[in-house]
């Protein structure tokens, strides 16, 4: 982040902390509950918006070192990851070309080649099927160049691994990310390693999860018993980046600053910096390491969460500190993700038409803003087919 951007976003807290004012939109909002509930329209959301963006599949020390693969779903699709003999990071569609079975059943691991449970067809770490028993007598006519597993979009880039499930998307990484892309890499995630990570799946439409993060309302009553006590009352505020939203949770150490010692002032030391990179990301930067946190949409009322902390290499020989930090987040998370549970089993009641989001919530209405003109054309056809 620009040095000059990280004072402007502390005095711009300060200010509402002095005022006892909050930051606000120009008006309340409201967001259809069908949009949470519409098995029609989440069909729509992973066409258009999962499969046709880049998204992230995995951190890059997830895959390190040729050989290593990993068995990951990307917006609903079973894909291998590998890193192949020259390096190169890899995602394929983890299906034998012959008959569709599952090609790789195991996480993790580290293997040169791939071989079928099913006919022991063999594929590289680069996706070329290079044996196949009786091949040319039982294939006569085919070439085993024409049967190489499916590839998917990948790149390495600020420290993950990005997969575009769409192969005919038009959408580039840089394109998706635009000016975001230099604040990733200021966060040096490349040279950060998976401390810890778990990845539970939760009753709740993936929105949902992702608007819990977006403000700071509930943080005095949800998190009363755990972090509540260590952040301002309803105090935070947030800027998009394009179709991404970085967000800045005001911690009450903040208001401590000293003026004579501004050129040491560190945002990240003073409030939670949460970057939501649409569109089912969320990094939650903290003083000394990452949240990493990536919402894998199963169905409209269904949401795996993937919770990883990415800390410093330099720091690698702390495993029980990142162990307990990462229990903290996931406590903390916890919180939100039981209420997002409660809030998809009633909102089909029809106590409520419409999600309703106040001035100080506006970080949700952009959110769904972006989402809405992803679908824009296409979200009829929900209200058809339902």
């Amino acid at each position: 982040m620009d040095r000059q951007l990280e004072l402007e976003l502390i005095d711009e807290l300060l200010a509402l902390k002095s005022k006892r004012a909050h930051f606000l939109d120009e008006t309340i909002a409201r967001n259809p509950v069908d949009h949470y509930l519409s098995e029609a329209r989440f069909q729509l959301e992973r066409k258009h918006i999962f499969r046709r963006l880049p998204t992230i599949a995995a951190h890059t020390s997830e895959l390190s070192g040729a050989g290593a693969f990993l068995r990951r779903e990307v917006a609903g699709l079973p894909v291998l990851l590998t890193r192949d003999k020259a390096g190169r990071a890899n995602a394929f569609l983890n299906v034998c070309r012959h008959r569709g079975t599952r090609l790789v059943e195991e996480e993790s691991g580290c293997k040169h080649r791939f071989s079928c449970p099913y006919h022991a067809w063999t594929y590289a770490s680069s996706g070329e099927l290079i044996a196949a028993p009786h091949f040319e007598e039982g294939f006569a006519g085919l070439q085993k160049s024409d049967l190489r597993l499916k590839r998917l979009t990948c790149e390495e880039r600020h420290g993950f691994i990005w997969v575009t499930a769409d192969e005919d998307s038009p959408v580039t990484l840089d394109d998706h990310l635009g000016p975001l892309g230099e604040e990733l890499d200021a966060l040096g995630i490349e040279d950060m390693f998976v401390a810890q990570q778990d990845a539970p799946v939760h009753a709740a439409n993936w929105k949902i999860l992702v608007e819990g993060g977006i403000e700071a309302y509930h943080f005095k009553v949800a998190h009363r018993a755990t972090i509540g006590p260590y952040f301002e009352d309803n105090l935070s505020s947030y800027r998009m980046i394009g179709s991404h939203m970085r967000s800045i949770l005001m911690r009450t150490s903040m208001t401590k600053l000293e003026a004579e010692a501004r050129q040491d002032w560190r945002l990240r030391d003073h409030a939670q910096i949460l970057y939501t990179i649409f569109p089912n990301t969320a990094l939650l930067v903290q003083s000394d390491h990452i949240a990493w946190i990536n919402q894998e949409a199963l169905s409209a009322g269904e949401t795996r969460v993937r919770m990883t902390t990415l800390a410093p290499n330099r720091e690698a020989d702390r495993p029980d500190h990142w162990k307990r930090n990462h229990a903290i987040t996931r406590a903390t998370l916890d919180e939100d993700f039981e209420i997002g549970e409660s809030i998809q089993a009633s909102i089909a009641s029809g106590a409520n038409d419409h999600m309703l989001f106040g001035r100080f919530e506006g970080a949700l209405d952009a959110f769904n803003k972006v989402v809405d003109r992803q679908l824009d054309g296409v979200a009829s056809q929900a209200v058809a087919a339902e």
